[in-house]
C-alpha cells in the first residue's frame, strides 16, 4: 500500500513538473503577442486545463493504462523506475529551456522500464510505432493546418488596416488559447490518469476492464492545471520568441491549428506530444511572411532534442529498473 501511494505521488508530481514544463505550450503565443500578461494567460491556460476532460473525454488515458504495455508485465517497479526516469528527463530539458515532449518522456520511460523487465514482447509495438510516427506527424499537422489558417486569414483581413487586424484578433486569441489548454488538458493530464490507473490495476484494487475512477481523473487534472499556474517560464521564452515573432493574428491561427490536432487525436485516443504540435503550428503561422521568418537553427536543435527523447528516457528507465532489482534482491 505505501509503495503504491509513494507511485501516486510520483505520478502527480510528474503532471504538476508537466504542466510547467508545457505551459509554454498554452501560454507562449498569447505571452508574446501581449494579449495576455503571463499571470493572467497562466491563469486563463490551467482553468482550461481542468475542465478538458469533461469537453473531450478519457480515450488518451485508456490508451495509456490498457494498449501501451501488457497488464500482465506492469509491476509498480516497471511503473515508479518509469516515472523516475521521465521525471529526470523533464527537469533536464526544463532547466535548459529545451521545450521536448513530457508525453514522448513519459512512453520511453515506461516502454524502458517494462523491455528491462520482459524483453521488447512486453509492449504493444503497435501503439509504440503509431506513438513514434507522431513525433513527426504531429508537428507537420501543425504547419499544415496554420500555415491553410494564415492564409485564410489574410485573404478575409486583406481590406482590413492593420491597427483594426491587430484588435480583432487580440479578442480572438483568447477563444483559440482557451481552445489549445483544452487540447493540452485532453492530451497530457490523461496520460498519467492512464498510469495510476494501471498501478491501482496491479496492485489489485481495480481490474483493468474497470473505468477509470473519477477521483484519479480530479487529481490528475488538478496537477497539471497547477503545474501550468506555476509557469514554465524558460520554455515560454523559447517557444514565443525564438522560434519566430508573432502578431495577434498568426497567434491566433497557431493556436487555433495546435487545437484542432489535439482535438482529433485526443478523440482519436493517440497520445501526440503538445510540445510537437504547437511547435509545428507556430512555425507553419511564421512561414506566412516568409520562410527566413522562421528560424530554422533553433528549430532543428528542437527536431534532435525530440528525436532522442524516447531512447534516453527508456535507457534510463532501464537502468533504473536493473538498479532497483538488484537492489531488492
Amino acid at each position: 500500500m505505501l509503495t503504491l501511494i509513494l507511485i501516486i505521488f510520483l505520478a502527480l508530481s510528474f503532471d504538476f513538473i508537466n504542466g510547467f514544463h508545457d505551459a509554454a505550450n498554452s501560454i507562449a503565443t498569447v505571452v508574446s503577442t501581449r494579449v495576455l500578461s503571463p499571470r493572467y494567460a497562466v491563469i486563463w491556460a490551467a482553468f482550461f486545463n481542468f475542465i478538458a476532460f469533461e469537453i473531450l473525454g478519457l480515450h488518451v488515458a485508456s490508451t495509456i493504462g490498457k494498449d501501451l504495455i501488457h497488464p500482465d508485465v506492469i509491476d509498480l517497479v516497471v511503473i515508479g523506475t518509469g516515472l523516475v526516469a521521465a521525471i529526470i528527463w523533464n527537469l533536464m530539458t526544463w532547466w535548459f529551456g529545451i521545450p521536448s515532449s513530457s508525453s514522448h518522456t513519459l512512453v520511453g520511460g515506461l516502454v524502458g522500464a517494462a523491455v528491462a523487465k520482459a524483453g521488447f514482447s512486453a509492449v504493444f509495438m503497435d501503439s509504440v510505432i503509431k506513438i513514434i510516427l507522431f513525433i513527426f506527424l504531429a508537428p507537420l499537422l501543425g504547419i499544415f493546418v496554420a500555415l491553410v489558417l494564415s492564409i485564410v486569414v489574410l485573404h478575409l483581413c486583406k481590406n482590413m488596416s492593420p491597427f483594426k487586424v491587430d484588435k480583432n484578433f487580440r479578442k480572438l486569441q483568447l477563444v483559440s488559447s482557451a481552445a489549445y489548454s483544452l487540447g493540452h488538458g485532453s492530451n497530457d493530464a490523461q496520460k498519467m490518469m492512464g498510469v495510476i490507473f494501471i498501478a491501482v490495476v496491479s496492485s489489485g484494487f481495480l481490474k483493468i476492464t474497470d473505468h477509470i475512477p473519477l477521483w484519479i481523473v480530479l487529481a490528475c487534472q488538478a496537477s497539471i492545471a497547477l503545474g501550468t499556474y506555476s509557469g514554465g517560464w524558460r520554455i515560454v521564452k523559447t517557444m514565443g520568441q525564438k522560434i519566430t515573432k508573432l502578431r495577434p493574428f498568426e497567434g491566433f491561427s497557431a493556436e487555433t491549428a495546435g487545437a484542432i490536432t489535439l482535438f482529433a487525436t485526443a478523440l482519436m485516443g493517440i497520445p501526440v506530444s503538445t510540445t510537437h504540435t504547437i511547435t509545428g503550428a507556430i512555425i507553419g503561422s511564421g512561414i506566412t511572411k516568409r520562410l527566413s521568418a522562421v528560424k530554422w537553427k533553433v528549430t532543428i536543435n528542437l527536431v534532435w532534442s525530440w528525436i532522442i527523447t524516447i531512447p534516453i528516457t527508456a535507457l534510463l528507465a532501464a537502468l533504473f529498473y536493473w538498479i532497483v532489482i538488484n537492489f531488492l534482491k
